[in-house]
């Protein structure tokens, strides 16, 4: 099982959290990009292979949006907010 640091609660099990997906590039004005553009940006999801900044919400704990840096390959989170680990 995944343990997520929250800032606020400390480690705590992924069941507490709602994965909100990578940090990716903001959203694209649908009006200023092609059709395929736009379909790719709604239900292309990336997939790589190492280190991601992902954003969790803490939605069973304080509520909290964090931001963490997993790697993938093993799960292994790799920063945590506030250096926290």
């Amino acid at each position: 099982m995944l343990l997520i640091p929250c800032p606020l609660c400390g480690k705590r099990s992924e069941s507490e959290f709602i994965h909100g997906g990578p940090v990716g590039a903001d959203r694209p004005d649908p009006n200023a990009v092609s059709d395929a553009e736009w379909v790719d940006y709604l239900t292309v999801a990336p997939n790589p292979l190492g280190p991601v900044q992902e954003k969790w919400w803490h939605a069973r704990g304080c509520g909290e949006w964090l931001t963490i840096w997993r790697d993938t390959r093993t799960h292994d989170i790799v920063e945590a907010p506030d250096g926290i680990k």
